[in-house]
Order: structure tokens, then C-alpha cells, then sequence
């Protein structure tokens, strides 16, 4: 089946898809977790993450079809596009690696995820205001296991803590897309829809030192920073990862469990 383009003038469209292609994509990375984490118990932590960012991206793939008209519906929207028509910061799509890579992606994301879901509570959009709500409780218990663990395994042995610093640094150049705004993200934010991703920016290094201080970790230096995401522009691990997640779908499509 042939998928339909985005409206290009859709700026709440896109700015919907954008959320919540970020919570699908990073659910699917976590869901590699599931039966291989360190510990039970983290096992267990990351795949109800995993499961939380399922719906998440569930109820804004749900407002996504309503806002395109229902031309399409959301399990179409997460199981038949193509990657250049997915919307997530190039961040959420890098692979796992090892623990300590999952939780530098996690707590830059987290932290960044709750300031922004704190300010869409001041939506004048009502619906991104009702889901934004309703995410935000899971997203702070996300925010304080990542930090939990950044600071555990920063200030923990040599090891842990070189591997952790390794990761904080090698993730670093992804992060600028979260805080860098575009002209979807400017419209959006000058209709009061979304956030003034200066603000966010702000706010989010503030919050990120100080939990690399507590974790005796160093903030990366700030340079060149990889973007193209937000605009459909996306490493191959995204192309692997979709191959992976939409394959039961395009193999049988429309089929029901």
C-alpha cells in the first residue's frame, strides 16, 4: 500500500508526528532491551519504559489521524510509512550499544521530554494539553530512573564511570536537534501550540549539569551538532530498525492479533 505524503503546510500535523514518532522510535530501542537487561529488576524497568512510550506514541498517532483527516489510521501511520517520512530526533533511533549508551540516550531524552511536556500543559491546543498530561506523570519516573542511574554508574568504580563518561560524549552531537528550532517549531511556538525551544534549551543544560556534577562527569564541550531528523533526514540505523518493526504489517497487511 502506497502511503500518503504529509501535508506540507500541516505545522500541527507535523509538530504531533514529531512527538510522537520520538516515543515510538525510542520504544522500539528499549523493547531490544526486553529479556537482556544487567539485572531483573532493570529488565523489568526499561521494558514498562519501553511499553509507556508505546502509548504515548499510541494517543499522538491517534490525534495525528485526526488532525490528517483520518486518510490515514495510526497503526498505518507507525507500520507504513517510510523512514524518510518519520519525524524522531536522530538521537532515538541510535542503537543500544551497550547499558551505558541506553542511559545517556534515555536521561538527555527524559530531561528534555519533561520540560517540554511541563510547558504543553499551557497548550492552546486542548488535545496536546490532555496528552501531554497523561504522559507526563510516566515521563517523570523516567526522568529520575536515567538520572539514577547516570549518576550510579558515573560515580561508581573507574570502569562504570569511563564507560558512562564514553557515552554522555559520544551521544552529545545528537542532542542539539532536541533544543534547535526550525520553522515548524517556530510557527508552533508563535500560535502558543508549543514550546519556545530557546527557553527548553536553557533549562535543559541547567538540569543535565547538574545531574552530570552529582555523577562526577564531565559536560561534553559543545560543537557540531547532527540534525535532519525532525525533517525525515535519518541515519540507516533507522531504516534496520523500521525493517524490524513494520515487517509483520507489510508482510500481512492487515492483519489482526
Amino acid at each position: 500500500m502506497t502511503t500518503l505524503p504529509l501535508a506540507a503546510n500541516n505545522h500541527r500535523l507535523e509538530f504531533v508526528l514529531r512527538l510522537a514518532d520520538n516515543c515510538l522510535i525510542l520504544s522500539q530501542r528499549l523493547g531490544e532491551w526486553c529479556g537482556h537487561g544487567p539485572e531483573l529488576e532493570e529488565d523489568m524497568a526499561l521494558t514498562n519504559i519501553a511499553l509507556d512510550l508505546n502509548g504515548q506514541a499510541q494517543n499522538w498517532l491517534e490525534y495525528g489521524s485526526e488532525l490528517e483527516g483520518e486518510q490515514r489510521t495510526p497503526d498505518m501511520l507507525a507500520f507504513l510509512r517510510d523512514a524518510g517520512e518519520f519525524r524522531n530526533c536522530l538521537l532515538l533511533e541510535q542503537p543500544n550499544q551497550d547499558f551505558a549508551y541506553t542511559t545517556a540516550r534515555q536521561f538527555y531524552f527524559d530531561t528534555w521530554h519533561n520540560l517540554v511536556l511541563t510547558d504543553l500543559l499551557n497548550s492552546t491546543d486542548q488535545r496536546i494539553r490532555e496528552i501531554s498530561e497523561k504522559s507526563l506523570k510516566e515521563v517523570r519516573y523516567h526522568l529520575r530512573h536515567s538520572s539514577g542511574w547516570v549518576i550510579r554508574l558515573g560515580d561508581g568504580t573507574d570502569e562504570s564511570n569511563r564507560r558512562m563518561q564514553k557515552a554522555i560524549d559520544d551521544l552529545w552531537g545528537y542532542t542539539g536537534e532536541l533544543l534547535t528550532s526550525d520553522a515548524i517549531d517556530d510557527t508552533i511556538c508563535a500560535e502558543r501550540i508549543g514550546p519556545d525551544l530557546t527557553k527548553i534549551r536553557t533549562d535543559w543544560l541547567t538540569a543535565v549539569q547538574a545531574v552530570l556534577t552529582d555523577a562526577t562527569l564531565q559536560v561534553p564541550e559543545s560543537g557540531w551538532m547532527h540534525t535532519g531528523g525532525k525533517q525525515g533526514i535519518h541515519t540507516e540505523a533507522l531504516g534496520y530498525l523500521l525493517a524490524e518493526m513494520q515487517f509483520l504489517q507489510r508482510a500481512y497487511p492487515g492483519a489482526q492479533w
